[in-house]
């Protein structure tokens, strides 16, 4: 496959499909070749089925050729993390627990449906740590994903599958959970697009254990594929408590609007009064911030005046992490990831009277990010404090804390308000070459307004992703060790 074609976006493999100059078929056969290279050195893929794909990209590319496509996604490639139900496919969770056999689903998670009521092809199912229940992304089941940038460091989890595949070209689009960051993370360190959309915009079913703080959401190389994966994603399902009603398809707009951002009210809290950046990190995001004023938006530098909600955050992710080893068959647990062992252990004297102290906290944190969106459209702050650190382990060397949220400390408070935060790249730290990257969170239920900055930012910050001539070079190295090897 040519470089050109592992760099373009959903959209414009649409407008090549509606042209003809590419086909479907053509497409996801050359997917399926590069995948097993590619996959030797990220380990970002754990379920690849030729024949379901192949069939699924022959029935769009006989859309195409009738002019009766679904719409902008038929025919685009699309990963899955295996934390969703796919039919037809085991979904196994990083886990040794669990039986391909027993797994094999005979339905699709609600995301899964409707992307294949859209037309796209899946690709394939990707990575995730045991249950998605840390921020790296490596299982007794699967082994370690890395960070097509460096293979020595961590892709970031737990949607680390996700962000690498994107990362390394491995088709447009796919779609992660975030029950902590675990969109965000990932996306940050690999240097592509990921959204948390308004918990219950994107239903999920099976219920998530850790329902409370989970979403599903888009993971993309650009603004605009992130706003159309949303659209076709998004909407009402009974099955989901959380699940409002269908929304206002939001891609149109981020297709076709200004980007400007006049009249934009910009918060910028460099550390939510917390955090702890890495100089680059902080350098990154400052002149992130400058693209966005000279966009017209008006900027205040801003103390949110909150302590660290790890406390809380940890009552709500662990309960439903000790409701899941729980359920496992005793005979079972020795298979269990150790480290998620050790942090139940750790966080184990958790009372009903903490939960409901955690919630209350939950919802006095949503009120007061409620009044700050009266004032502001959105808040910006950077996505990760580092860039992505080694391989293999759960912390960075140095942390204050065995658990992961030790190094997170700007997406899992947003996971406890249900608010919609995004990703975007804001630049590189050196040696090695690695991305950082900015967030963008707003008021819930306005996904559009973060996805308009979002966008506005992206069409000229130039920092790239995947097309970006660094990782041109970055790719060709890969591949030269790859023929050496």
């Amino acid at each position: 496959m040519q470089d050109s074609v592992r760099t373009m976006s959903a959209s414009e493999l649409g407008d090549a499909y509606r042209s003809g100059l590419l086909s479907p078929v053509d497409v996801a056969a050359e997917l399926l070749d590069t995948i097993p290279q590619v996959n030797a050195e990220i380990n970002a893929f754990c379920v690849v089925d030729p024949d379901t794909t192949m069939a699924a990209a022959r029935q769009s590319a006989a859309r195409y050729a009738a002019s009766t496509p679904i719409g902008p996604l038929d025919g685009v490639p699309v990963s899955i993390k295996d934390l969703l139900v796919t039919e037809g496919w085991p979904t196994l969770r990083g886990s040794l627990t669990l039986s391909p056999d027993i797994q094999r689903s005979d339905v699709d998670a609600p995301a899964v449906a409707r992307l294949r009521e859209a037309g796209a092809v899946p690709l394939g199912k990707v990575t995730t740590p045991e249950f998605g229940w840390k921020g790296v992304t490596d299982s007794p089941r699967t082994g370690i994903t890395r960070n097509p940038w460096s293979t020595d460091r961590t892709s970031g989890g737990s949607s680390g599958g996700s962000a690498a595949a994107l990362a390394a070209g491995l088709g447009p689009l796919s779609v992660g959970t975030d029950g902590g960051g675990s969109i965000r993370i990932p996306a940050a360190f690999c240097g592509v697009v990921g959204l948390k959309p308004t918990l219950g915009r994107v239903p999920m079913y099976p219920p998530s254990p850790f329902a409370p703080v989970a979403h599903v959401g888009p993971m993309t190389r650009s603004v605009v594929d992130c706003a159309l994966l949303l659209d076709v994603i998004s909407g009402f399902d009974s099955r989901d408590w959380s699940a409002g009603p269908t929304p206002q398809p939001v891609a149109p707009e981020i297709i076709a609007g200004a980007r400007g951002l006049d009249g934009i009210r910009v918060a910028y809290s460099p550390d939510l009064g917390y955090g702890v950046n890495d100089a680059a990190v902080q350098s990154n995001t400052e002149a992130a911030v400058g693209v966005l004023r000279d966009l017209g938006a008006t900027v205040d530098e801003v103390d949110i005046g909150w302590d660290d909600p790890v406390w809380a955050y940890h009552t709500a992710w662990f309960a439903g992490a000790a409701a899941v080893v729980g359920a496992l068959d005793p005979a079972l647990r020795d298979r269990v990831d150790p480290k998620l062992l050790a942090a139940l252990e750790r966080h184990r004297d958790f009372s009903a009277a903490d939960y409901v102290d955690a919630t209350a906290l939950r919802m006095a944190m949503g009120t007061q990010m409620g009044a700050l969106h009266e004032e502001y459209d959105v808040l910006v702050t950077p996505s990760m404090p580092s860039v992505a650190f080694e391989a293999g382990v759960d912390v960075p060397a140095g942390s204050s804390s065995q658990d992961w949220t030790s190094w997170t400390p700007y997406s899992y408070p947003f996971n406890l308000t249900g608010q919609p935060a995004i990703t975007v790249p804001s630049g590189f730290a050196q040696d090695p070459l690695l991305p950082t990257g900015i967030q963008i969170v707003g008021a819930r239920h306005d996904d559009a307004t973060v996805l308009r900055v979002a966008a506005a930012y992206e069409s000229v910050a130039n920092v790239g992703t995947l097309a970006d001539a660094d990782f041109r070079r970055k790719s060709a190295h890969l591949n030269e060790s790859r023929d050496g090897s």
